[in-house]
């Protein structure tokens, strides 16, 4: 894979830590390629740190690399991670509605190989920038990105966990667990309607034959896109639970201090 050597500059986020040490969040997009696909990533740092620390690849609901990515992205630069919110879609390629967000999850949903490679794609600009400790990698994801992540962890990805927000659990290909080299962890709205219980059981089941490290954690009360403020109680189910989102959040913090320690 070719990183073109295109970054943007956005403006410096600054606030005070705990310690009272000045820390500046810098944001940058970033052009790279799959194949012959232009993707546009995000990535967030805190320059305050001058070692090699973890890295997060962030990857996108069914709207692809939009606000909500971004400042997940950003919240997890505060928490001293090197974190890289990856484009499955393409640069330029930002639904606007429900039709074309569908649309656009449709082609990569149909076709996890191209998903994959979408995924990994974005993954080696994590583990290449200067700032990654390439030893200590996770990847979370959102709706479509949990899918996503999961399907990163199902090719054998080198990475040490993936948490699933709200993800879709399905695979065409369940066999493929056993190439899972990363613990998992699935945060999931115990009254999704996207996620069905033959799809929940599905899933366990794959992860008890390939044996892997895995947990669920399931939130009573919660639909699906919990973690969205910008989620509505729509007639599909997709509604924000502010206590949901708080303790999933938390539950990926304990999560990586686990596997980074």
């Amino acid at each position: 894979m070719k990183i073109l050597l295109s970054v943007f500059f956005t403006p410096v986020v600054m606030l005070l830590t705990a310690g009272d040490v000045l820390a500046v969040i810098i944001t940058k997009n970033i052009q790279y390629k799959q194949g012959n696909t232009i993707l546009e990533g995000y990535l967030a740092y805190d320059d305050t740190i001058k070692v090699k620390r973890p890295g997060i690849l962030v990857v996108h609901d069914w709207t692809g690399l939009q606000s909500f990515t971004k400042k997940r992205t950003e919240q997890l630069a505060k928490l001293g991670y090197v974190a890289f919110a990856a484009d499955i879609y393409g640069k330029g390629i930002r639904p606007q509605n429900q039709q074309e967000s569908g649309t656009q999850a449709t082609i990569y949903r149909q076709d996890r190989k191209l998903l994959r490679q979408r995924a990994t794609a974005g993954l080696q600009v994590l583990q290449n920038y200067r700032l990654t400790d390439p030893k200590r990698i996770a990847a979370i994801g959102y709706c479509f990105g949990g899918g996503t992540v999961l399907e990163l962890a199902r090719s054998g990805a080198n990475i040490q966990g993936v948490v699933s927000f709200h993800g879709n659990l399905d695979t065409p290909n369940p066999s493929d667990a056993k190439n899972i080299q990363s613990k998992v962890l699935v945060l999931h709205g115990a009254d999704d309607p996207f996620v069905p219980e033959e799809q929940l059981k599905g899933f366990e089941d794959e992860m008890r034959q390939a044996n892997v490290d895995w947990q669920l954690i399931s939130y009573g009360g919660a639909v699906h896109s919990f973690t969205n403020p910008e989620a509505k109680n729509d007639p599909k189910g997709a509604l924000y639970n502010p206590i949901a989102e708080q303790r999933s959040w938390q539950a990926m913090r304990q999560f990586f201090a686990e596997i980074f320690r």
